[in-house]
């Protein structure tokens, strides 16, 4: 039997370094807890009175002890099916169709949006609902492993972990149906399988559309981070993703030999001064504490060393931390590249398409999450999450309602690798974890008065 308490809520710190590379040499973050003296540390009033305690008892962990390890095999079997046919954005039908069947055969009733890409199923009763949220797509990446479940499908892979974000929701539909069937469930839940995190425009406000978030109280998700290793969780108060923005510059001019430059339009230099230029003087133009990184990934230009070319196109990506940098960020670069364009005598067209806003997690939402991360995994599971240049789109849901995102440890030691590439894998395990996690979680959620 465990208790969550509001002496077991634990408040992150603030740490500001990304999770994005895996540098050589570098130290995994290292655990560490911080636990208030109650809820009203956070500033969170969740009970009649500031000093009375949400509590939340059951014989849970029997259960799911039980539960674990007669269908570890199953959540497995789960991911890697997935894992073997993965399938890209707004392309996820079978997927969501094997899901759907998963949950079907345990007398649960599992509703499709209406392309077939994604799928939402409710468990239990009540008016009021918590919602946890996977993503189920894939990448254009080839999967260059050497295992029984590499993927089936040329140039699609799995390398960002959501086949196992799906399994663990499954899992977690299965062990709730359990504890609804023993009348032991505190209420409504939704499970909600989303389509197209990876690509733009993304699948979480088609599901917000088809009714993700109807009369949802409070929403959480997992994601896999190779940084931390099987067993731990990485949680954090407030940012956890920046806002990704992408901007294509088009310039066309005169093109002619390379021997005779000044009876042309030079677009190469110029293009080549607004991307060595832009960025630094964007950075001079905005309050320091607000990081803004802008890399270009894409240029094209000409196709001869001496013929000076009458196109050149380049693509960059704008990531930033917090909503108010969102917001100004696209009309400041815009500006500033026209200028440096025009300093080199060419007029640019530009194409800016904000993209996903960062992912801000509710505080009351993430010490929730810690605190059951400590009741199901203990407390030296509980690490502090670093903020991630990324992108996510559960930031839409987040802009609704409360609730958080956490990292699922899913490195092995001796095993380096990250996310977005071909070898990404993880260490299975980690899918029992997400399990007893996201329980733990979900039932505090229901049970508490917070949300």
């Amino acid at each position: 039997m465990y208790t969550l308490t509001a002496e077991n809520v634990v408040e992150m710190g603030t740490a500001t370094k990304s999770n994005e590379a895996h540098l050589p040499g570098a130290k995994a973050p290292e655990p560490r807890l911080l636990v208030p003296a109650a809820l009203h540390a956070l500033g969170a009033q969740t009970g009649p009175t500031a000093s009375e305690p949400s509590t939340m008892s059951t014989s849970l962990p029997e259960f799911l002890d039980a539960w674990l390890g007669a269908h570890f095999d199953d959540l497995v079997a789960d991911r890697r099916h997935i894992h073997a046919n993965p399938r890209l954005s707004r392309h996820e039908q079978d997927t969501a169709a094997y899901v759907a069947a998963r949950l079907a055969a345990i007398g649960l009733e599992p509703r499709l949006i209406p392309d077939g890409t994604g799928l939402t199923c409710d468990i239990g009763e009540g008016d009021r609902v918590i919602a946890i949220r996977a993503d189920m797509d894939a990448l254009p990446i080839q999967d260059p492993k050497d295992v029984p479940y590499r993927s089936t499908v040329d140039g699609v892979c799995h390398a960002c972990g959501h086949d196992a974000h799906t399994a663990i929701l499954v899992g977690l539909g299965h062990v709730l149906a359990e504890l609804s069937a023993r009348g032991d469930l505190p209420g409504r839940f939704r499970l909600v399988f989303q389509p197209s995190e990876e690509q733009f425009p993304s699948g979480a406000p088609t599901m917000i559309k088809y009714g993700a978030l109807t009369d949802v109280a409070a929403i959480f998700a997992l994601h896999c981070d190779p940084q931390f290793t099987a067993g731990q969780i990485g949680v954090r108060t407030g940012p956890l993703t920046a806002a990704c923005d992408v901007m294509e510059i088009r310039m066309r001019g005169r093109g002619g030999h390379t021997s005779r430059p000044h009876l042309t339009t030079d677009l190469i230099n110029a293009m080549g001064r607004v991307i060595v230029d832009m960025p630094s003087l964007v950075a001079r133009r905005i309050d320091p504490r607000q990081a803004v990184a802008i890399v270009f990934g894409s240029v094209q230009a000409g196709s001869a060393a001496n013929a000076i070319p009458q196109e050149a196109v380049a693509q960059a990506t704008i990531r930033m931390q917090g909503n108010d940098a969102w917001q100004a960020i696209p009309d400041l670069v815009q500006e500033v590249t026209r200028s440096v364009a025009r300093s080199a005598g060419v007029e640019c067209e530009i194409d800016y398409r904000q993209g996903v806003p960062p992912v801000v997690n509710d505080r009351r939402a993430s010490a929730m999450f810690a605190s059951a991360a400590a009741a199901a995994l203990g407390e030296n599971a509980v690490a502090e999450a670093p903020m991630s240049m990324g992108g996510e789109d559960f930031a839409y849901y987040l802009e609704q309602v409360p609730g958080a995102m956490a990292r699922l440890g899913v490195g092995r030691p001796g095993f380096p690798c990250d996310i977005h590439q071909g070898n990404f894998d993880i260490d299975e395990t980690a899918l029992a974890h997400g399990v007893r996690l996201m329980t733990h979680t979900a039932l505090a959620a229901a049970a508490g008065p917070a949300f």
